[in-house]
């Protein structure tokens, strides 16, 4: 076969088109009922990125540093480049490896090995060939070995469950860092509730400790009890205990901070203002429908592992039928070195096989029932991520709307215990009522002051729940390392929605 022709029939083979045994993707309908909230009209979740989310300037440098330093989401984006490498080496398989090679062959045979059968009548005589001689033969060329003709998809289904696979990778890639990002924010939303706490208490240590020095004298001068001083005291102990317990907290939730940063946290870091600051936190205003949750992170990369699933069942269904693989290789041979590249020289083989499967102990059967098995479990997989997506939301949401009016109410409740402590303690100083009065109204005052700060870290921390829950939008310029390379358009199969049927 010249070269002229086997040129034409190879490009044939690379180009041959396939059918693929793949059943037919639908998306599951989402197991939940429809999820209503927020404001119609409102942008998506998933269209806010978190600079825009989170206006801080000191969080945004922070969720940067995590971004970039983060042990987890290194992790996951080599995992992404992982699954990208695994997928061209799957891809490769739709092409021939072409190779070169070059082959010197020796042989030496003793005497009698290789013999003709002459004359006739049942008489023979063995005439030896290359007696005690060495043969030598020299070939060089170009070739391919075994490249299996993709008739019924087998390659491509297993490329496509590749393809899936990575952008599963990808998905959760960006799922890790939406949940880096929600992290970092509720971290250092803990950070500032703390620096309040502290603050709060120091305070109130202040004015416990003047309370027990006026009560200290009011006793030695006869005007008080014992009771109440040991009662002032008691409070100052009290309130000097918790300072120790909000200063441990602090050092302790900043440590956590540092551990998401993956590097120290910056000395320019300023928490003194705790969460008496400017908006460290944007209100989401956008009405949920359900179709909302199928744009998150997790779920999406549940359904690129069903899509995968589905992929292989095409691949178990191919091995059913024949195979065809080919060899073919053209060059020069000769048994001479320098007559290797002389006129006369050229060679060439073409061997194709065919492989039918008649009899493999039941291992097909079974195979093609695992990959169905598999993407059975998939499904469940993809309805379970759903569930869990609709929970949080629906959970978030509820817990807005009672986190406003029980903020609303412990903002009234702190100011009507401080306008009672000031009475009560002028009460006292005025010699009108009982150190136990003031008491009774500083214990008050400050675990409503307590309670607030705990109520403004829920609503806070509330918001990114849902920002996450709703799938946020992220910058992924932003993301630790490169951000995940996109395969060419050609390789990315049709949308989620549906893939083409089965032939």
């Amino acid at each position: 076969m010249a070269p002229r022709v086997l040129l034409p029939l190879a490009v044939a083979l690379i180009v041959v088109g396939a059918c693929t045994l793949e059943p037919a993707y639908h998306r599951p309908v989402p197991p939940v009922p429809p999820v209503a909230g927020g404001v119609p009209g409102g942008p998506a979740a998933a269209d806010i990125g978190w600079r825009e989310f989170f206006p801080d300037p000191q969080l945004q440098q922070l969720i940067a540093l995590a971004l970039a330093n983060n042990r987890d989401l290194r992790v996951a984006a080599l995992n992404v480049q992982s699954a990208q490498a695994r997928y061209r080496v799957q891809r490769a398989e739709l092409l021939p490896s072409i190779a070169a090679t070059a082959v010197e062959e020796v042989q030496r045979y003793p005497p009698g090995v290789f013999s003709f059968s002459g004359g006739g009548g049942g008489s023979s005589t063995g005439t030896p060939f290359a007696v005690g001689t060495l043969l030598r033969f020299y070939d060089v060329g170009i070739g391919f070995t075994n490249y299996e003709l993709d008739l019924f998809g087998r390659i491509r289904s297993l490329n496509h469950a590749a393809l899936q696979q990575y952008f599963s990778y990808s998905e959760t890639r960006r799922s890790t860092q939406l949940t880096l990002v929600a992290e970092v924010a509720n971290a250092y939303l803990a950070v500032l509730a703390d620096q309040t706490l502290l603050d709060i208490t120091r305070e109130t240590l202040k004015s416990q400790t003047e309370s027990y020095t006026l009560t200290q004298r009011m006793f030695g001068a006869g005007t008080t009890t014992e009771l109440a001083l040991r009662q002032a005291e008691s409070t100052v102990d009290t309130a000097r205990a918790n300072l120790a317990q909000y200063e441990r907290q602090l050092a302790q939730d900043r440590d956590a901070l540092q551990l998401l940063l993956g590097t120290p946290v910056p000395a320019s870091i300023d928490f003194s203002a705790g969460l008496d600051r400017p908006p460290v936190v944007s209100e989401l205003t956008e009405g949920i429908p359900s179709e909302v949750l199928v744009r998150r992170p997790d779920v999406l990369a549940a359904e690129h592992q069903l899509q995968a699933a589905s992929a292989q069942i095409g691949a178990a269904r191919a091995a059913f039928l024949p195979s065809i693989a080919l060899t073919g290789t053209y060059g020069t041979a000769s048994s001479q070195l320098r007559g290797l590249f002389a006129g006369g020289s050229d060679a060439w083989t073409f061997s194709p096989q065919i492989s039918v499967p008649i009899f493999t102990g039941g291992a097909n059967m079974a195979n093609l029932q695992a990959t169905k098995l598999a993407r059975d479990t998939a499904v469940a997989q993809y309805e379970q991520a759903i569930q869990i997506a609709f929970r949080e939301v629906a959970d978030a949401l509820v817990a807005r709307a009672t986190l406003n009016d029980q903020l609303a109410a412990q903002q009234e409740l702190v100011s009507a215990s401080a306008k009672a402590y000031r009475l009560a303690d002028m009460r006292f100083r005025g010699g009108v009522d009982s150190y136990l009065s003031a008491l009774d109204a500083q214990r008050t005052l400050y675990g409503a002051q307590q309670q607030l700060q705990g109520v403004r870290l829920m609503r806070l921390q509330n918001l990114v729940t849902l920002y996450k829950a709703l799938g946020g939008g992220l910058e992924e310029h932003t993301a630790a390392g490169a951000t995940a390379p996109q395969p060419p358009a050609s390789q990315v199969p049709s949308a989620p929605s549906g893939t083409p049927a089965s032939s």
